[in-house]
């Protein structure tokens, strides 16, 4: 058994030794994204288990360990590890935890600590935890992320932006079922190989894959007549997890409409310029603004990319630029307004509303006070602008049931059926009936 050694904090350090024993277990955020990470870090000499539970038990494990007024996101987190390392069938002796530490004025900055904390009541400290920062925060001697591997994981997020965004629209439209899941692997895997081997990271590369990634999700056979399209935005742990949204896509799809849902790209783009504003609005090092810039230049220039290739593909939609949210959303919400999604998060409702996706599910979790000011905060003056906008803020908390979120969401679903038929009865310049009718 690895020794346990501490830092002279008395914080647990995860060694070379236990690399070479541990198994480390990470929470899934996006399926596609996080899949890829999981290859790449096993391809780093590390065993990963990427967690994929849902069931009840996650959330009572986190109300037993978790202060209840601690948002909904921390909760399930640290419940699905400690249920994982209790009731998972791993040696409680030999695993590893691996959490995202973002450094900002939001509570995820906080999970690590509430996590330790679960780990003490549960009599559990000699599980060590790895924080997952680019802002410095902790090391480890047995984890380190080198600039090649973040250069891969960088890119293993455009990528996975690009492949969710086509697969999303084929999907409800598919004649096989389970075509499109087959070719996100197909090519999650034919990413990371060529990563290992330095391929697909360079902007013409990139381009390449980008138009072979429409092309060959583009010939995978569809059938049926376009579908009602439902955005989703929110906190984007509720977002983008199943288990934080009750498998809200998988729902969306059985219900007969597209989901639309916005990448991970602009988040990103969106926390790099934040540090731009940070200097902007109040004063710091030149140098900071500058490379910043540079970094968010870059990222800039490969979202175009990935947008001028859909749009090239002719079968696909493009989503709007970072450029163009941070201008749709001038005169409801300034720089300044960037804890949590900040202003992004009502950029990508106007986004979609100006793209022509009206239905939007706003999800809200428990305790994200950021993000009900700027989702369910935003929705009365979005109507007012836009009245022929349709969206529904679901909350989602411990105590929440299923079949209440799911049956405000079918009421919003009955409204943008009956809003579609009026629109298609205007166009063949038939009298429209009211939603109800």
């Amino acid at each position: 058994m690895a020794k346990l050694v501490y830092d002279e904090t008395g914080r647990l350090l995860f060694t070379k030794e236990m690399k070479q024993e541990y198994t480390l277990l990470m929470p899934q955020m996006l399926p596609v994204h996080f899949g890829m990470m999981q290859k790449l870090l096993e391809r780093e000499g590390y065993k990963v288990d990427m967690l994929t539970t849902n069931h009840r038990g996650i959330v009572d494990e986190g109300l037993k360990y978790v202060h209840n007024d601690t948002c909904y996101p921390a909760l399930l987190v640290i419940g699905q590890l400690l249920d994982a390392v209790k009731h998972g069938g791993y040696d409680p002796h030999k695993v590893a935890l691996l959490i995202t530490q973002t450094g900002g004025g939001c509570r995820a900055s906080n999970y690590i600590h509430l996590l330790r904390k679960a780990l003490e009541k549960a009599d559990l400290a000699f599980v060590p935890v790895i924080s997952v920062n680019l802002s410095g925060l902790e090391h480890n001697p047995g984890f380190s992320m080198s600039i090649p591997f973040l250069r891969k994981v960088i890119f293993a997020m455009l990528y996975g932006d690009i492949i969710v965004n086509v697969a999303n629209q084929v999907r409800p439209y598919e004649v096989e079922a389970g075509a499109a899941d087959a070719m996100i692997e197909r090519w999650s895997h034919r990413l990371v190989e060529g990563f290992q081997s330095g391929k697909g990271m360079s902007r013409g590369q990139m381009r390449n894959n980008f138009d072979a990634i429409c092309a060959d999700f583009a010939a995978i056979p569809v059938q049926g007549e376009p579908k009602i399209r439902v955005g989703v935005v929110g906190e984007i742990y509720v977002k983008f997890a199943p288990l934080g949204n009750n498998n809200l896509e998988r729902f969306l799809l059985s219900e007969g409409v597209e989901p639309v849902v916005p990448g991970l790209t602009d988040f990103i783009i969106f926390k790099i310029y934040n540090r731009v504003a940070d200097v902007e609005l109040y004063g710091g090092k030149w140098i900071k603004k500058v490379g910043c810039r540079l970094f968010m230049g870059y990222i800039e220039s490969c979202q175009k990319d990935m947008i001028d290739a859909l749009k090239r593909s002719g079968r696909f939609r493009a989503p709007g630029t970072f450029e163009d949210l941070h201008r749709l959303v001038h005169g409801y919400l300034g720089d300044g307004n960037k804890m949590g999604e900040g202003w992004l998060l009502t950029a990508e409702m106007l986004e979609l509303i100006h793209s022509g996706t009206n239905n939007i599910v706003c999800t809200q979790p428990f305790g994200c006070l950021p993000n009900h000011v700027v989702g369910k905060g935003m929705i009365r003056r979005l109507k007012d602008d836009y009245p022929y906008s349709n969206i529904v803020a679901i909350d989602y908390d411990p105590g929440a049931t299923r079949i209440n979120q799911e049956n405000r969401i079918k009421l919003m679903l009955a409204n943008a059926r009956g809003l579609a038929g009026q629109a298609a009865a205007h166009a063949h310049g038939e009298q429209p009936q009211p939603a109800h009718a």
